[in-house]
Order: structure tokens, then sequence, then C-alpha cells
């Protein structure tokens, strides 16, 4: 299960395809345009684009350039169809990891989305943000010659933060990175993040912050 920005103008093609997308378990957003995309963008957790390439008020390719411009590294998707290869080589210059020519197939779109997804989700021993590195085998912190233990919870939200440095992350997404059978609230994410915030100032960690985002979540900041 993947949350997915979905882009696409077309009233019915977009219905099936998002459609398609929800029983095959995926959470769909739906812009319609090229305004539309840009409010409902810092909804944030995305962990895939799908995205049209003409479009009432400007097009695809706008718009994931203006997210590359974000510093966005979800794995984008052009569904389009214009065929010349111009276009393509386009595409991908402004970001694109991959181009579906339509008409497409079902199990063609399903195939490229898994294959983007399991790339993008390869696992990584370490993250690293300005000074201060991740350990993702030993659930911890390292700055310096530090090793700081992180619990379960602690380590879920900064592994959010460390693979989307400087992007603003909201509650929803850190929530539905923790475990689904668990019960947790928004005061549970406040609770947690005061906790790593507290490990930070304890362990001298002065180069990096949790800040607040009002009315949106929260951002892992560089301190110069």
């Amino acid at each position: 299960m993947a949350k997915l920005f979905f882009l696409e103008d077309d009233p019915i093609l977009g219905e099936a395809i998002r459609l398609q997308l929800q029983l095959e378990g995926h959470i769909v957003e739906w812009a319609k345009s090229l305004r539309g995309a840009k409010e409902l963008y810092p909804q944030g957790g995305w962990e895939l684009f799908l995205l049209d390439v003409n479009l009432p008020d400007g097009t695809g390719m706008d718009f994931c350039s203006w997210v590359r411009g974000q510093k966005e590294e979800a794995p984008a998707i052009f569904l389009t169809a214009r065929t010349d290869e111009d276009s393509v080589v386009q595409g991908f210059n402004v970001g694109a990891n991959d181009y579906i020519r339509k008409p497409f197939g079902r199990n063609e779109l399903a195939a490229r989305i898994r294959n983007q997804l399991s790339e993008r989700r390869a696992p990584v021993d370490m993250l690293r943000f300005n000074d201060v590195i991740l350990l993702k085998n030993q659930q911890a912190l390292k700055f310096g010659e530090s090793t700081i233990p992180l619990n379960r919870r602690e380590f879920e939200i900064l592994s959010v933060f460390f693979e989307r440095p400087d992007a603003v992350v909201t509650r929803e997404a850190l929530l539905s990175r923790l475990d689904a059978g668990d019960e947790i609230f928004d005061r549970t994410i406040d609770s947690h993040i005061s906790h790593i915030r507290s490990k930070l100032k304890k362990n001298g960690i002065e180069t990096m912050k949790i800040a607040s985002v009002y009315g949106s979540g929260y951002r892992l900041e560089k301190i110069s």
C-alpha cells in the first residue's frame, strides 16, 4: 500500500484509474488541474506521483518540475498520449522516473508502480542529515563518537524525516508510517517528537532540529 498523488483532468479515465489503484490497496489523492495539484501537494506523505501531461491550465511536466524544486524525491510516472521522442526526453529532464503511453493496460500500470515503489523502498543501512546519521540496523542515531539509541516509535518518526529532508511532514504522514494495529493519536505523535527533541538536546546535537510548521506538521531543518 502506498499514498499516491494522482493528476488527471479526464473525469472518466481518472475515476477508472483511481478505482483500480484503490482496489490494489493504495491511498489515492486526485487533482484535476495544475492549480489543484499545487493546492493538494502540501498534504505531504507522497510515495509516488502519477501525472497526466496535458492539463487545462498547464502540464504535468510543469508540476513535476515544480515539485522537484520543492526537493521532492518520490518517484513520478507520466501518463500521456504524447508518443514523440522529444516529449519523452522532456519528461525525464524535468524529473520523471517512468513514462507510460496511453492507452495502457491495467497490469502494465500496476507493474510499473510496483517497480518504482520497490526501488524507493530498497533497504538502506543508514541515512545522513547534516552531520547526524540514522543507523537503521541499530535503530540509533550516530553523532560524532556517540551512538544514541531510539525506541521503535522514535526510530520510525526520524526515518520519515531523514527520508524527506527539509520537507514539511504532516501528522497524517507520520501516523501512516506507524503500525496501524496500535491506537495512535495526534497527541501521541507530539509526545514522541518532544522526546526526540529532548534526546537531541541532551546529546549535544545542535546542527539540526525538528521545527513545528503551524497548521501543517513538522520539518527537519539544518542549523548552521
